[in-house]
């Protein structure tokens, strides 16, 4: 479960789309308060940085879009509440770039 902290314009497909899918998963967690995955690092990092999640989907949203993509799962708006920049990491953007770049897939990084 990965949510990058890279510009959505970077990524290819597969990980522009997986990061899709992770940022909903991350959502329905934290939004339905269920237990699994709750303690991962990942998910505890968009706790109370709903704001910050939600704009992050409209970035990938947005990157969907340009590439001639339909999107059509939106988050609930009103749930959109906390801090409006996520300011935690897993990983340093320097190691992201490292992990992104070894998986030799299309992604500019």
């Amino acid at each position: 479960m990965r949510i990058w902290d890279v510009p959505p314009k970077i990524l290819c497909r597969n990980h522009l789309l997986g990061e899709h899918n992770e940022l909903h998963a991350i959502w329905s967690v934290i939004t339905g308060h269920r237990k699994g995955y709750s303690r991962h690092p990942e998910v505890m990092r968009w706790r109370g940085r709903l704001r910050a999640l939600y704009l992050m989907h409209e970035r990938i949203v947005g990157e969907m879009t340009r590439r001639g993509w339909n999107h059509r799962s939106n988050l609930d708006k009103r749930k959109a509440r906390g801090v409006s920049r996520q300011s935690g990491m897993v990983d340093s953007l320097r190691a992201q770039r490292v992990i992104l770049r070894a998986k030799g897939c299309q992604c500019r990084v």
